[in-house]
């Protein structure tokens, strides 16, 4: 730094002013966390350390929000966990000592939801879906579907679809989320809700994925009731100064509707998924015809994903689709909606 500033005095063409300019960029520069638009990453892993260092680096002691489903904070350990002061919003541990005390990073929308959507999972589940399909390991780590919570929540939670509660006791203290076992509902409370939903449109709307009506109803609820906070909105510019890609639903770019058209944003530029003996797997399809309709969609379509693995043709193009008979599925859009 002080070697830079004093090559810079060297040169008697740079007024004063210009300089001091250029000092102050550089020390503001040097104050922030490095980040850049760089895409989502590809591992789990990678970005678990994303959210540590870019995200969540200055929220391990502030109560508002904490984890998102209790409230708490914690203290970093490790390369990307964290251990829970359970004291700071009251937790009772419930049955699971080990996991209560430390910090897992939670998929909002389960990551088996993500995968039973795709051939890869019937193949050979988690680890054979990161392997062969890049589809499902760019879902897997996606930015905006993890957040730090405890890790007896995250086990209790485990896959089960968000929803009320109300037969389900209090289980967890202060912590006012409740997991319904029997009926396999989580509960998060209320402070945590309106991400909850906005999380679920971002996931559903950007990978083209299903979502019933009565759970597309309830988020509106959601939606509604808990409109976005200081944190969230904070949140997201963070992640999409990272990744260059935004939550609509948290800036406002896009309001869910119901049963909306996908944009499918997060299908576009995927390269081959190796691996996989299923052409309708394939993330690199890009071109899916339908042999018994003899219509053909675009990954961004509605209905791309809903074609069986049995009655699929892949096709290069939509030109070679056409030479083979095929038409353009009616629902389906030249190009997917930018945002």
């Amino acid at each position: 730094m002080p070697s830079f500033v004093s090559a810079i005095c060297s040169r008697p063409l740079i007024p004063p002013t210009i300089l001091r300019i250029l000092t102050v960029l550089m020390l503001l520069s040097m104050l922030q966390p490095t980040a850049v638009a760089s895409g989502m990453p590809s591992r789990l892993e990678d970005a678990k350390l994303l959210l540590r260092e870019h995200v969540y680096f200055d929220q391990q002691q502030n109560q508002t929000p904490g984890t998102l489903y209790c409230g708490c904070r914690w203290q970093w350990i490790g390369s990307s966990g964290g251990r829970v002061d359970l004291a700071s919003c009251g937790y009772q541990i419930r049955s699971r000592p080990e996991r209560a005390k430390r910090i897992e990073w939670e998929h909002v929308v389960p990551a088996s939801w993500l995968g039973s959507q795709r051939q890869c999972w019937q193949q050979g589940g988690r680890d054979y879906c990161r392997q062969n399909d890049p589809l499902f390991a760019r879902m897997e780590a996606d930015l905006h579907n993890l957040a730090p919570v405890i890790g007896e929540v995250n086990a209790d939670r485990s896959n089960f679809r968000m929803g009320m509660a109300p037969r389900a006791r209090a289980m967890y203290g202060r912590c006012s989320s409740k997991t319904d076992f029997g009926q396999r509902i989580f509960e998060p409370r209320r402070e945590a809700r309106g991400s909850v939903a906005r999380i679920y449109f971002y996931m559903h709307d950007r990978y083209n994925l299903k979502m019933s009506q009565q759970q597309q109803k309830l988020f509106m609820q959601w939606h509604l009731a808990y409109p976005v906070s200081a944190w969230e909105r904070e949140r997201n510019q963070r992640i999409q100064r990272l990744t260059g890609v935004d939550n609509p639903y948290v800036s406002g770019q896009r309001q869910w509707q119901l049963n909306p058209r996908n944009s499918g944003a997060g299908l576009i530029g995927l390269t081959g998924a190796t691996g996989s003996s299923t052409p309708a797997a394939n993330a690199s399809v890009a071109v899916k015809g339908n042999r018994n309709s003899k219509l053909y969609h675009l990954p961004h379509c509605p209905n791309f994903a809903d074609v069986s693995p049995r009655n699929s043709v892949p096709f290069k193009s939509e030109h070679q689709a056409q030479q083979a008979g095929y038409r353009k599925a009616r629902n389906c859009r030249q190009t997917p909606q930018k945002f």
